[in-house]
């Protein structure tokens, strides 16, 4: 298991700094100058050249790249070139809302998927079961957008029983309030990653059917749904596991999404409106940040999956 984690743990850090590189890269062929657009269209070259060498971007892209990593290495994220902010300071303020948000989300899609993607392979054949079937092929296919504006069509303008955007001012110090805020949100989200899980936990409890222990479960006298229920469960949550790290990037970058249309002030909107100004620190930090937590989960789930299946430990011994 030491040797397994290790082995991980190396990758995941190959894998950042290969993140990283590709990330600062990228950010460097999108066109428009910052030092520009801080001085403003009327400034002299003069001007715009100070400036320039003032915030580093005169200096070769190999020596910002490393003062950025350097700094990041030392715990610091950057500094906005825009408005001087500590970019880690910011980061921490909006994952007050990104992080309840992806939370939420990620359990309304388990909540969805798990109970109905197993109903649907236990009536797989029937009715119920191709209806099950057919509602997952078509959720997992709206777009996230489309969703969130449907259920805000529904939920905010018809019913009125949740807000249509903002979050309260006063944050989590208005426990329910701001729970309100992201529950028509997380909604949206959860239904349609949850959907796609669905899928998935279908398939995979179809697969856990045809297992022998399943069979000879059947055959002391259980009834094969009993059999499925009582022995084939348990293998069906080993498979979730291992597609969580997959559906927790499909979170991250439907909240990018969702925080725009419902106004909350988290990372994915922050990134947006950095993306438009050039902030270049900020977002090459914040898309770091991003990488780094899906890559973070992959792995945990990677350690979580070796640990529980046998399998895997008898590979390993």
């Amino acid at each position: 298991m030491i040797r397994y984690a290790l082995t991980r743990g190396a990758l995941l850090v190959a894998g950042l700094l290969v993140s990283s590189a590709i990330i600062f890269l990228t950010l460097r062929v999108f066109p428009g100058d910052v030092a520009q657009l801080i001085a403003g269209t009327q400034a002299d070259p003069q001007t715009v050249a100070a400036l320039r060498e003032s915030l580093g971007l005169n200096k070769p892209l190999l020596a910002q790249y490393t003062d950025w990593i350097g700094g990041i290495l030392r715990g610091d994220l950057g500094t906005s070139q825009l408005s001087g902010a500590s970019v880690g300071s910011e980061l921490v303020e909006k994952s007050r809302v990104t992080v309840p948000l992806g939370l939420m989300a990620l359990v309304i899609a388990l909540l969805i998927a798990v109970p109905f993607g197993v109903a649907s392979a236990l009536l797989r054949g029937r009715a119920g079961g191709t209806a099950l079937s057919f509602g997952a092929q078509a959720l997992a296919a709206v777009p996230v957008i489309w969703a969130g504006m449907m259920l805000v069509v529904v939920f905010a303008h018809w019913l009125g029983w949740l807000p249509a955007q903002g979050f309260p001012r006063a944050g989590w110090t208005t426990p329910a309030k701001a729970f309100e805020s992201l529950l028509l949100p997380a909604l949206t989200i959860g239904i349609v990653e949850g959907a796609m899980l669905m899928r998935f936990v279908r398939s995979a409890t179809l697969q856990a059917a045809g297992q022998d222990f399943v069979r000879t479960a059947a055959a002391k006298g259980l009834t094969r749904r009993q059999a499925l229920i009582r022995h084939g469960i348990p293998a069906v949550g080993l498979s979730i596991v291992t597609v969580l790290g997959v559906q927790v990037a499909g979170i991250v970058v439907g909240s990018v999404v969702i925080e725009q249309l419902f106004t909350l002030p988290g990372i994915g909107r922050m990134l947006v409106a950095d993306v438009g100004t050039r902030d270049l620190i900020k977002v090459q930090s914040e898309l770091l940040v991003l990488t780094g937590f899906v890559l973070i989960i992959g792995f945990i789930v990677d350690l979580v999956h070796h640990a529980v299946d046998p399998r895997q430990r008898a590979e390993e011994s």
